[in-house]
């Protein structure tokens, strides 16, 4: 009887702590980048030579990582 309270006290005092574990809706965002610029630009020659893109898409983005 002893074991089966206990149970039940810690199931509601674990109950009562989760709502706190939300952080209180804030959204975190991160973004971790572990290519280099190098790498980007390999692989959108490597894109746009097997057709995964056109050559403005190309531009457009080999500018983008340029840019960055």
């Amino acid at each position: 009887m002893r074991l089966r309270t206990l149970f039940i006290v810690s199931v509601i005092a674990l109950m009562s702590t989760l709502p706190a574990c939300g952080g209180g809706g804030a959204k975190v965002e991160s973004e971790i980048s572990t290519t280099t610029k190098g790498q980007q630009l390999l692989d959108l020659k490597k894109a746009l030579d097997s057709g995964a893109i056109n050559q403005a898409e190309y531009e457009r983005l080999r500018k983008k990582v340029l840019e960055d």
